[in-house]
């Protein structure tokens, strides 16, 4: 399958879909304008949508009625929140304080750190709304362990843990199992739980969900490692934010473990895991299986 045409067409669905449940821009949230401004600044800076993406291809891969895409929209949409405020918050000065992403200014950059932090909640909270609330048409059973799946992976065990490991794991000797959770965690987890809850949307039985699991796992993994590649190996320009700051933050990454060229076999390693995991599923999963493909392919 052409996956570029298939990920723009998906892009769109979702920047869409973004457009309609987010809170509008503009005079019409009265006091609340600024703010709302700051949460849509990030959230409509661009961005690749790969884990909404993920939790439709997921679906799909599954097989179900061709109207799940319009219950699953508000999920996919709440993922993207949850991914934009953790990468506001993740530049912030007390983390990577990071001034450029996606070659724009950061959000503190522009709306000061007060702003920026609480841009990031209300993207959070933002996401649990939808999780919640009437936009989906999923039965509320299934809503439920969606949100279980998405709050476990977004919070103290998954990402939050994971970016808190990342930080106080810097400028320090390392040993690779602590490597292999903050990728776990701060990375693979929410990926993980994209795939899930599109799997749990379109009703996998067990073995299904097992698969989705290792696949995600293996994903989440490549995805990580080809990001620590290319803080190592590309320029700013081609990264939309600087590049080598791995490196001087002194952080534990795969590169700094392994050196580069192991690393790419590492990447292409798990890339193949991810695709074997899915041998029980037809060709609807070929979008999962060329995502997984990209992943280790692409130069941002």
């Amino acid at each position: 399958m052409e996956i570029k045409t298939y990920l723009n067409n998906q892009r769109l669905a979702v920047e869409g879909a973004l457009e309609g449940y987010m809170l509008a821009a503009g005079v019409e949230n009265g006091l609340f304008a600024a703010h709302v401004e700051a949460m849509r600044y990030s959230l409509f800076a661009g961005g690749k949508r790969i884990r909404p993406i993920l939790c439709l291809a997921a679906a799909e891969a599954v097989g179900t009625r061709p109207e799940l895409d319009a219950d699953l929209l508000p999920i996919a949409c709440a993922l993207e929140c949850i991914h934009t405020y953790s990468l506001i918050h993740d530049d912030l000065p007390a983390m990577d304080n990071d001034d450029m992403r996606r070659g724009k200014p950061t959000n503190h950059k522009l709306y000061g750190e007060a702003g920026a932090i609480l841009a990031g909640d209300g993207l959070l909270t933002w996401a649990f709304d939808l999780l919640s609330g009437e936009e989906s048409g999923l039965p509320p059973e299934k809503r439920l362990a969606i949100i279980h799946l998405i709050a476990r992976a977004a919070g103290s065990l998954g990402m939050v843990g994971g970016q808190l490991l990342d930080i106080s794991n810097e400028h320090k000797e390392f040993p690779f199992e602590t490597l292999r959770a903050i990728h776990r965690s701060k990375t693979g987890a929410l990926i993980m739980a994209s795939i899930l809850a599109g799997g749990v949307a379109a009703g996998a039985d067990q073995g299904q969900k097992e698969a989705l699991r290792c696949y995600g796992e293996q994903v989440g993994l490549a995805f990580q490692i080809v990001d620590d590649l290319l803080n190592a190996t590309s320029t700013t320009a081609q990264l939309g934010k600087a590049a080598g700051s791995d490196a001087c933050r002194g952080k534990a990454t795969y590169p700094a473990y392994f050196g580069i060229e192991a690393t790419r076999q590492k990447a292409e390693a798990a890339v193949e895991e991810a695709e074997s995991a899915l041998i029980s599923f037809d060709a609807k999963a070929d979008p999962l299986r060329a995502i997984a493909r990209y992943i280790i392919t692409r130069s941002h």
